[in-house]
């Protein structure tokens, strides 16, 4: 069996080359599905060891992305002996970066490590206006919506989402989790979102506690 510590390690030092020749390894001994979600679980641990060296200003931006990358790949190696069972989603997310902002960084890790959680994401893409949000929700009835912006003028625009929603009579049936630079607490209470991060791996373990 793989050893899950140094897997972890290794995602959490981004050694690339290390991850995915100990993952193509592991795929090939066919294992079960019980041994590839601890493996999973071990990436996902790892990707927590990124954020918290992110968090300490050990890791910057280009890691944090580079990391996403790293897990997209090892998921995708994955892939043929992941089963059914572990492809059971924990719940939908509609993510988008709100109007006026074409930043899309922060977004696409917490996507990715999102994905990696087992949420299935509808991501919107970039300057979306709040109306786009109100249609998606309507339609696919998500769990959880997560918008994202890092120009100060985007807190304008969380605001007109949420506020859009309330008119939809759509607020109490979606959790609304906001990233990004502009973010802080005072922000979250002005917007009416539910929860608020500058840290993917922390925003993935709130919606995980939404919907568990």
């Amino acid at each position: 069996m793989l050893d899950l510590q140094a897997l972890t390690k290794a995602v959490g030092d981004l050694d690339e080359p290390k991850v995915l020749d100990m993952l193509k390894e592991f795929v090939a001994t066919n294992p079960s599905s019980e041994e590839t979600e601890a493996v999973v679980s071990a990436c996902q641990k790892g990707m927590g060891i990124v954020g918290d060296l992110f968090d300490a200003k050990e890791y910057f931006v280009g890691d944090l992305i580079f990391a996403g990358e790293l897990l997209n790949s090892a998921l995708d190696i994955l892939k043929p002996v992941m089963s059914v069972e572990s492809n059971v989603k924990s719940g939908k997310i509609v993510l988008a970066t709100v109007e006026g902002d074409l930043h899309d960084i922060g977004k696409n890790i917490f996507k990715s490590m999102s994905e990696a959680a087992g949420f299935e994401v509808h991501d919107l893409g970039i300057d979306v206006p709040a109306s786009t949000f109100v249609e998606k929700v309507k339609e696919i009835k998500p769990e959880i919506l997560g918008m994202s912006g890092v120009l100060t003028l985007a807190l304008d625009s969380m605001k007109k989402t949420v506020d859009a929603l309330k008119e939809a009579g759509l607020r109490d049936e979606v959790k609304v989790i906001i990233g990004g630079n502009p973010v802080t607490e005072e922000a979250c209470r002005m917007i009416g979102a539910d929860a608020f991060t500058t840290n993917a791996a922390e925003g993935v373990k709130m919606c995980q506690q939404w919907v568990s």
